[in-house]
């Protein structure tokens, strides 16, 4: 009787273990989530709402190692009061996310007793010298003091620990808004902008220069309010292209200037969350100059039927613009065949198909010059449908496996005890 009891007691107590290991998994594979875990305190409902609106929300959760300096409801009404742009908004707000792990333990065991940390708002490239970055010190009877660099004091004060997931993310209570005059600093509207100015200065001169006073500049600025991405080649991807951007007809170059904007703004934790095709200004209907977005890692890749380009650098990332330096121009298969070269004289029908099947990989993608307008799609797998069906039965077959194993780690699991 006793070793039944006994027995009994043993299979409990792995059933236990077993239930506490699924549930620290479950915990694991979901991350965090900022907006969740703030939800919880309603002292910090304003602080969470702007998180939301200024899309912090989404990097912070795409982060493996994080601390969000948050404030009360009474802090953030100090700094709405200033009356801000929701794009300097973000700036600030960027400012209190740190790109370390700070828990509470940590604040008062900094070594030489100060810390100079980096911040999402540095990360972002709108950071001016070290303004980017703040200030921790571990003050005299147990204080923690914080500071926006640039503002060269310590004005905020370590409150409380709201919650902690060493190390993954830190969640923790400073008193006020860090002062800082750069994040504050107004940025330019829309309106304002002149976005090949801002692609010259940060490297893509030749890409910009190609631009400016066309059809296509005019289409960019039409869309900017509502929100714009823009993939800008860099000087050295683009300038050797410029010889095949010449043979195109007119449209063709308004095309393909096009093909390397998106119509919505897309921050760079948002093309890494949301991969698969998606619409250019170029497109002007169905499985029309659509590029894919994938990513590795960290690394953005961006996919057309000719060739891959990678995401190299942020020029700017401010609500509702967003550029990027890409290592390769962009070449949409409306306007180019893969592997073939220029044909020097007219061929005859039959031989033009016949050659148009050839693929070599060594030879230059071909503009497509004919008066009759981009070239249609030439493979069924073009379907924007298909190509989603296929990373929707991918993703699938992902989650399918991961449930067998789960079952068959249970039922091994029962079968021990």
């Amino acid at each position: 009787m006793e070793r039944r009891h006994a027995s009994a007691s043993a299979a409990a107590a792995g059933r236990l273990v077993l239930l506490s290991s699924l549930l620290l998994l479950t915990t694991a594979a979901n991350g965090h989530n900022i907006t969740r875990i703030l939800a919880k305190f309603p002292e910090f409902s304003t602080f969470n709402h702007y998180l939301t609106i200024t899309h912090l929300a989404g990097e912070i959760n795409s982060r493996e190692t994080i601390t969000v300096c948050a404030v009360d409801n009474a802090a953030m009404n100090t700094l709405l009061a200033k009356h801000l742009s929701i794009s300097v908004i973000k700036n600030v707000l960027s400012l209190h996310i740190l790109l370390d792990y700070f828990g509470a333990k940590k604040l008062h065991q900094i070594t030489n007793g100060t810390a100079l940390a980096a911040t999402m708002y540095q990360a972002t490239g709108s950071a001016p010298g070290s303004s980017g970055f703040v200030n921790i010190t571990d003050m005299k009877g147990g204080k923690v003091a914080f500071g926006a660099e640039d503002a060269g004091n310590l004005d905020a004060a370590f409150v409380k620990s709201v919650k902690e997931i060493p190390y993954n993310i830190s969640v923790i209570q400073i008193s006020k808004i860090l002062s800082s005059p750069d994040a504050e600093a107004p940025t330019p509207g829309p309106a304002e902008m002149n976005l090949t100015n801002i692609m010259s200065r940060h490297g893509c001169k030749f890409f910009a220069d190609t631009l400016s006073g066309t059809e296509a500049e005019k289409t960019y600025m039409d869309n900017l309010d509502g929100g714009l991405t823009i993939f800008c080649p860099s000087d050295d991807a683009f300038k050797g292209f410029l010889g095949k951007y010449k043979n195109l007809t007119a449209e063709g170059k308004t095309s393909f200037l096009l093909y390397h904007g998106m119509p919505i703004y897309q921050s760079l934790i948002m093309l890494k969350s949301n991969n698969g095709l998606m619409n250019t200004l170029a497109t002007d209907g169905a499985k029309k100059y659509a590029i894919t977005v994938q990513n590795d890692g960290e690394q953005v890749t961006l996919e057309t039927k000719i060739n891959t380009a990678k995401i190299t650098g942020t020029i700017i990332d401010q609500q509702p613009l967003a550029i990027y330096t890409i290592d390769e121009a962009l070449l949409p298969k409306e306007l180019y065949k893969a592997g073939l070269s220029p044909a020097p004289a007219p061929a005859p029908e039959a031989k033009g198909k016949k050659s148009s099947k050839k693929h070599h990989h060594g030879s230059p993608p071909a503009p497509d010059t004919s008066d009759s307008g981009p070239s249609p799609a030439d493979s069924p797998d073009d379907d924007v449908a298909d190509q989603e069906a296929d990373s929707n039965d991918g993703g699938s077959r992902f989650e399918s496996g991961r449930l067998v194993s789960v079952v068959i780690g249970l039922w091994l699991a029962s079968s021990l005890l």
